[in-house]
């Protein structure tokens, strides 16, 4: 038996191949279950598998392939830790626009688990920066979508598609990205919040203002907290910016640089993944355990919180569901028979179609996704 349990499961076998080819190989060999995973920063992000009969780690899959400066896009395999890709691009004064805080997390481990920081106000998510992927699929076949320009449209559905996928789908075996250049400064503006009013309050006003912020986070403790601005452009803009947000908000500490907990999950009791339509984040907040504690990224919708494992979910769910609400478990105690993922969506038929269809023998991740898929 294996040493390296997923989400509680513990797998007959571990491999990890180190190209696109091993992997088909081994889907090709194998009768079994098989749970991909990168560098397993975020197993709990998904159900625990029904059955992991084969762990399929992606780490030696870790080449840089091509990278072009001139065009803004990279390729790199699935096993790249973010970190890694990050410190060759600063050499071209370059980045990848994606900020999960999760250390050591791979570039597929990213994908599957839809993983992001702060700064998605400005760049958005995995979905708007990944423009290409090679899966090798259940059936051992290579499939790839997308290509080394932005701009390319055949197969875009389809990085997509595996984004969030938790490997259900198929293994990513290869990313390519758009990127964006490195910003030349950054400042921050830290305001205190009261109440969920408050911070409802001064998230509007951003808003519906002219600032283009990179990021807005609320760092959020028993009912009350700090709201965080951060801006990045040149010296200049940012320090009009900077200004401009006191004046906006009110008396506010300026700096250079994000706080210790920027963007940073929460630990502790039950870690959820909120999301919602962005205006209602007073009505969420007020919504949780007076216990609660995470954060909020003010402008997207998206928090991240630790509620007390006695939490009635249902309810919470409940309460946040007319703002299209859903909160999803990323962490729990090792005893807690917890819902994960909350009502089954109109969707979940087509869900189940496309699951059929891209792994008709339901061997690969089952159980990690929605509804037992």
């Amino acid at each position: 038996m294996s040493s390296h349990p997923i989400a509680g499961v513990t797998p007959s076998e571990v491999v990890t191949p180190a190209s696109a080819g091993e992997v088909a190989d081994v889907l090709r060999s194998t009768t079994g279950t098989v749970v991909p995973v990168g560098a397993g920063t975020k197993t709990g992000w998904a159900a625990p598998p029904t059955s992991c009969d084969l762990l399929l780690r992606t780490t030696e899959l870790n080449r840089i392939v091509e990278h072009v400066p001139g065009d803004l896009v990279v390729v790199a395999e699935a096993g790249v830790p973010l970190e890694t890709l990050q410190a060759r691009l600063a050499e071209h004064n370059q980045m990848l626009a994606l900020d999960p805080p999760e250390p050591g997390a791979t570039l597929g481990g990213i994908v599957g688990a839809n993983a992001s920081g702060p700064r998605r106000l400005r760049y958005g998510t995995v979905r708007d920066l990944l423009i290409g992927v090679t899966v090798v699929l259940a059936d051992g076949t290579t499939a790839r979508s997308g290509g080394k320009v932005v701009k390319n449209v055949a197969g875009y559905d389809l990085g997509k598609l595996y984004t969030g996928a938790h490997g259900a789908l198929g293994v990513l075996v290869s990313t390519t990205w758009r990127l964006h250049p490195l910003p030349a400064a950054a400042g921050t503006v830290t305001v205190p919040v009261a109440d969920a009013a408050e911070a409802g309050r001064l998230a509007s006003l951003l808003v519906r203002s002219t600032l283009t912020p990179t990021a807005v986070e609320l760092r959020w403790d028993g009912g009350a907290g700090e709201l965080v601005v951060l801006f990045e452009s040149i010296p200049a803009s940012v320090d009009a910016q900077s200004a401009a947000a006191v004046e906006l908000l009110g008396p506010g500490e300026r700096g250079t640089e994000p706080p210790p907990w920027f963007g940073e999950r929460p630990t502790g009791g039950v870690v959820l993944r909120l999301a919602y339509e962005p205006h209602a984040l007073p009505r969420v907040l007020a919504a949780l355990p007076a216990e609660a504690s995470g954060t909020a990224s003010a402008g997207t919708g998206v928090a991240y919180m630790a509620v007390p494992a006695d939490t009635d979910l249902a309810a919470l769910r409940a309460a946040i569901a007319s703002y299209d609400g859903s909160a999803v478990v990323l962490d729990r105690p090792a005893d807690a028979d917890i819902d994960h993922w909350g009502p089954v969506p109109d969707s979940f038929g087509l869900m189940t179609r496309v699951k059929d269809q891209f792994d008709p023998g339901r061997r690969l991740s089952p159980g990690r996704l929605l509804g037992g898929l």
